[in-house]
């Protein structure tokens, strides 16, 4: 079995250098191979496309293409293409539906926690800047027909968060990561061994 899924960006206040990024989104789809796991087997997934706001200026999506290689899946795949899409979103209360061209579509809602407030979720392992707290939520429908793929998943993991970031704490996660992949490959050829 494989490991896959997606993430998508909307951006309500941003730039890059001085390009004003307001209002634009960015996604990624991956996949991991058979019988790995997404950090295990990062560098080698069998996909890593990612899906830039097709309403963005020449000027922007290249800033979002730069973004989308520092933080949606920066070298996780040889597999990797991008599109230039309408990628929108909808909000009513704990249902939420996004949707990216004619890729892929996801509704889910959030888990209710106590109280009848949402389910959070502090400090999972492996969290970057962007993932570090988030609603627990799970997934009525996702559907992904890009990359020679045809899924349509339901009752699946989902999460939301907002976030503030900037590209300091993107420096020092990037720097940790790359320390966690090269132990993880340096524990395996000793085990190979």
């Amino acid at each position: 079995m494989t490991c896959g899924g997606g993430q998508v960006l909307f951006i309500q206040k941003g730039n890059y250098g001085k390009v004003k990024l307001d209002g634009l989104a960015i996604a990624a789809i991956g996949q991991s191979p058979e019988g790995q796991t997404m950090m295990e087997s990062y560098g080698n997934w069998n996909l890593s496309y990612n899906y830039i706001d097709e309403k963005a200026t020449p000027e922007q999506r290249k800033a979002l293409e730069a973004i989308a290689a520092k933080v949606l899946t920066p070298g996780a795949s040889k597999k990797t293409e991008t599109r230039y899409v309408p990628i929108t979103r909808k909000l009513e209360g704990k249902d939420h539906e996004i949707t990216l061209g004619q890729y892929g579509t996801f509704r889910g809602h959030l888990v209710e926690g106590g109280m009848g407030s949402a389910s959070k979720i502090v400090n999972p392992p492996g969290a970057d800047p962007i993932h570090h707290e988030y609603a627990q939520g799970r997934t009525s429908k996702m559907t992904y027909t890009d990359a020679n793929q045809n899924w349509a998943w339901e009752n699946s993991n989902y999460m939301f968060g907002t976030f503030t970031v900037d590209d300091v704490q993107y420096e020092k996660f990037a720097a940790g990561l790359a320390q966690k992949i090269a132990h993880m490959k340096d524990a395996k050829a000793l085990e190979n061994k």
